[in-house]
């Protein structure tokens, strides 16, 4: 048995591996389908009175169900699958009561629909109106309460034109704030522009996100993160942080492990895009702008072959 292990979870990983075998396939396509085939394991994180628990959705989405301890009240972030965020609640005996979209596209606000024909009264926030059931649109620095927690929405246009991320904190507290980022800021990696521009991205990342609170844990929209550290490190070869953070990550997908949250202290280390102002990363984009420099590095990020390593 593998360490650490459960024998359901060996046995299925023992099938896979003597299928990979008989194909004459190697481990590193075992690793793929071992993190895609049912095995991504789900995380709860507690923050004080902020617990999220963290639900693997689709192939590398994350949907995020945000409950308030002392009220037991909960919201879900981008609840693609439905059915998973229903017997969540009905398992931490939690009252649903906010749906909380950071942008339209399908694989976030997709089962929306569903989702409020199961829970009926559901408020559905978020900041486009092609965001299916929405019943409470916001704009930049709306904010909302899901029990006693304050919800800050803060406006990152770039990815989609209406997105947006979700900034919570609990008035008094003393644990680190949470901002779940959809697909603006991913851990060591950013959105793809399709209707923004880089003067946009680099006002979410740096001058929006970049503000908050070093400590604010981030729970970002996809698993992408082994694939965004090995093109930081193609940016940045000799950052010892980007080198440490790819081996943890390496290391937690071959468990089915989830890599997120990170920190926004983190991502300022070994995030390329967040790290546009630093002058390695202007000399590898042959820039001395931070904004050019954002639009050098996604165009290259967007042709970018990964490694097989």
């Amino acid at each position: 048995m593998v360490l650490g292990l459960g024998p359901l979870y060996c046995r299925r990983l023992a099938a896979l591996g003597v299928a990979c075998a008989r194909r004459g396939l190697g481990p590193g396509l075992l690793k793929i389908l071992l993190y895609h085939t049912g095995l991504r394991k789900s995380l709860t994180v507690q923050q004080g009175a902020m617990k999220i628990e963290l639900l693997p959705a689709l192939t590398d989405n994350y949907m995020y169900l945000l409950i308030d301890e002392d009220t037991q009240e909960a919201a879900i972030v981008d609840p693609v699958q439905p059915q998973k965020v229903v017997e969540t609640v009905r398992k931490h005996g939690v009252k649903l009561t906010t749906v909380l979209t950071t942008h339209h596209h399908w694989d976030h606000a997709g089962g929306n629909e569903k989702l409020v024909k199961l829970e009926p009264a559901l408020k559905v926030y978020g900041g486009d109106d092609r965001i299916g059931a929405l019943t409470h649109k916001v704009t930049h620095l709306s904010t909302l309460q899901v029990g006693s927690l304050s919800v800050k929405c803060l406006s990152t246009p770039c990815h989609t034109s209406g997105h947006i991320c979700y900034f919570v904190s609990k008035p008094g507290g003393s644990e680190p704030p949470a901002v779940f980022t959809g697909d603006t800021l991913f851990v060591a990696g950013c959105g793809k522009f399709y209707e923004g521009t880089a003067d946009e991205m680099y006002k979410a990342l740096l001058e929006i996100l970049g503000r908050l609170p070093p400590e604010t844990k981030v729970y970002c929209g996809h698993e992408y993160t082994i694939n965004n550290l090995k093109f930081a490190r193609h940016v940045e070869p000799s950052n010892t942080a980007i080198q440490e953070k790819l081996a943890w990550a390496k290391d937690k997908y071959a468990l089915g492990q989830p890599t997120v949250p990170s920190t926004l202290a983190e991502e300022f280390t070994y995030n390329p895009f967040m790290r546009v102002r630093e002058k390695t990363v202007q000399q590898h984009a042959g820039e001395t702008d931070p904004v050019t420099t954002m639009r050098a590095i996604r165009r290259e990020k967007d042709q970018f072959k990964v490694p097989r390593d």
